[in-house]
């Protein structure tokens, strides 16, 4: 077997089941790598450097395609109605079958951190059959230092073979497409499909597994911190402004995706980011538009001129999840250590399709949790297809495809997270105001801006607040720089009893989607839900 590169740790390829390789690359850089990447024809460089690839007929994730390996331990500490089974039996036919067929084959391999916690983060090493993809998780995840390289030993292992076909009949999966995951041997097997999230979501996978029962709380969220040394969690759902918000030219960003809290602070469980490209804007998000001219950066399914090597980030031929992965360094004013400390606020984030919800909300730690568990937003029509009109999207901890434990196991914690360090917390709409999609207007930027600084520079704190009706959270009654009108939003509307008709509509949606969690949930929480009688 061939070996290039540098394998700083004791343990192999046959530690992992492969035997009879044609060669493994140990750890290569960006440079490297991109020789290999152009070689094998995976990728074509841009006119400024960042390599071009395609993903396929996977341009997104593959959610029905995702197992969970069903084992004695692990039995009680799935929620199994948010988790396909497989046996044991399958697991390991899939993974002896998969290390068959990487016989006489070229590897690649990246030791790497997933966790900037010291005491936390987890040694993961991570086999692809593509070089682009040696390179993606390098860019995403936390390089290991010189002096931490001795003694390096991976306890997570993802192998990664898109060309591999997997079997219903013999590996139980649905398709040729499967995304295994092995709690108890901490290994996950992805095969069938070349978008390179699959790895990274499994990396958050495993560590949202395994950090709770040491009462670290894992999240789907950004993170930044000021220069009062007060860190702020955004919660959020795609396209409720989770990246566009945290990136703050007046604050550090810790992170745009996955993060820990735990006693010493919050921490990223990543060292790079996976944004997405579709139109991206040089004027709206310079920092991010940087990213896709710059060497090192990966650009999935974004359009290519091959003759004049300009992008068209606008066109959406080849996908509309277009996507850029890149090192967090490749960001202006972002943390080194990928580390911060206690948050001061938290900030759930929703896009309000339906012109109910005040631009902001102060929130009590059991209304927080009660929020958080219902990770609520809404689909606008156009933005995914067969979406035709406004559309309620519940996601449990504003990520439930991630979390393989029951949402109150995660909401429990963060709540209790939040009596300890007395955290204030926030509701932010960043959707309609006036009215629905189609009547009312999409929610200032400017505003959205001006009432997150006036809640993380501590000025809400001490404002007069009102109790909404429906809702029974606090909102501001007045703002300094901002129209009084919208922070009720009744009064932005011009037929009254639509809105309340409307209110109450959403109000249910909340109850009906909740009844799920309220056996698992103190009497708190229950009492914490909106209401259906206006006061």
């Amino acid at each position: 077997m061939k070996e290039v590169g540098e394998n700083f740790s004791t343990s192999g390829p046959e530690n992992h089941g492969f035997s009879s390789l044609n060669s493994v690359s140990w750890n290569l850089g960006q440079e490297d790598i991109y020789k290999i990447i152009l070689e094998r024809g995976e990728g074509k460089v841009s006119k400024d450097g960042a390599m071009v690839v395609a993903t396929g007929v996977h341009t997104g994730r593959s959610a029905k395609d995702k197992f969970v390996v069903r084992e004695s331990k692990n039995m009680d500490a799935i929620w199994w109605d948010n988790a396909k089974e497989m046996s044991e039996e399958n697991f390991d036919t899939l993974h002896k079958d998969m290390a068959d067929f990487s016989k006489n084959k070229d590897l690649f391999v990246q030791d790497l951190f997933g966790g900037a916690d010291l005491e936390y983060r987890l040694p993961t090493r991570i086999y692809t059959e593509y070089a682009w993809h040696s390179l993606f998780i390098q860019n995403l995840l936390i390089t290991v230092k010189e002096e931490e390289k001795k003694g390096f030993v991976p306890e997570f292992v993802i192998i990664d073979l898109p060309s591999f076909k997997a079997d219903p009949d013999r590996h139980g999966s649905r398709s040729e497409t499967i995304i295994a995951v092995n709690f108890e041997k901490k290994v996950v097997l992805i095969a069938g499909t070349s978008y390179a999230g699959e790895i990274k979501k499994s990396v958050f996978t495993m560590l949202n597994f395994l950090l709770p029962p040491k009462n670290v709380m894992p999240m789907h969220c950004s993170i930044n911190v000021g220069s009062e040394n007060d860190s702020a969690i955004f919660f959020g759902l795609s396209g409720t402004g989770k990246t566009t918000l945290s990136a703050d030219p007046n604050r550090t960003l810790i992170g745009d995706d996955e993060h820990g809290w735990s006693e010493n602070g919050v921490f990223n469980f990543e060292g790079g980011c996976y944004a997405k490209m579709i139109r991206l804007s040089k004027e709206a998000e310079p920092e991010i538009y940087e990213t896709t001219r710059k060497v090192g950066t990966i650009l999935e399914n974004v359009v290519l001129n091959e003759e004049t090597g300009e992008l068209d980030l606008d066109d959406d031929t080849l996908a509309e999840n277009t996507r850029g992965a890149y090192p967090l360094s490749f960001i202006p004013n972002s943390s080194e250590s990928g580390r911060g400390p206690t948050p001061k606020n938290i900030i759930l984030l929703t896009c309000d399709a339906f012109g109910v919800l005040p631009p902001i909300a102060k929130l009590s730690a059991s209304q927080t949790m009660y929020h958080f568990l219902s990770g609520y937003t809404a689909k606008v029509a156009g933005t995914e297809k067969g979406v035709t009109k406004p559309e309620a999207t519940f996601s449990a901890c504003f990520g439930a495809p991630f979390m393989p434990r029951h949402p109150s196991e995660y909401g429990n914690l963060l709540k209790n997270l939040i009596h300890k360090y007395d955290v204030n917390c926030w509701l932010v709409n960043t959707g309609w105001s006036g009215g629905p999609v189609g009547e009312g207007k999409r929610m200032p930027i400017r505003a959205t801006r001006s009432l997150l600084s006036a809640a993380l520079d501590g000025t809400l704190n001490n404002t007069a607040m009102r109790v909404d009706e429906f809702f029974g959270f606090e909102v501001p009654l007045s703002v300094e720089g901002i129209d009084e009108t919208i922070l009720v939003p009744r009064n932005t509307w011009s037929n009254k009893n639509a809105y309340d008709s409307q209110a109450t509509k959403l109000v249910e949606m909340f109850s009906n989607n909740f009844s799920i969690y309220e056996e698992h949930v103190d009497a708190d929480v229950i009492n914490a839900a909106p209401s259906l009688i206006k006061a």
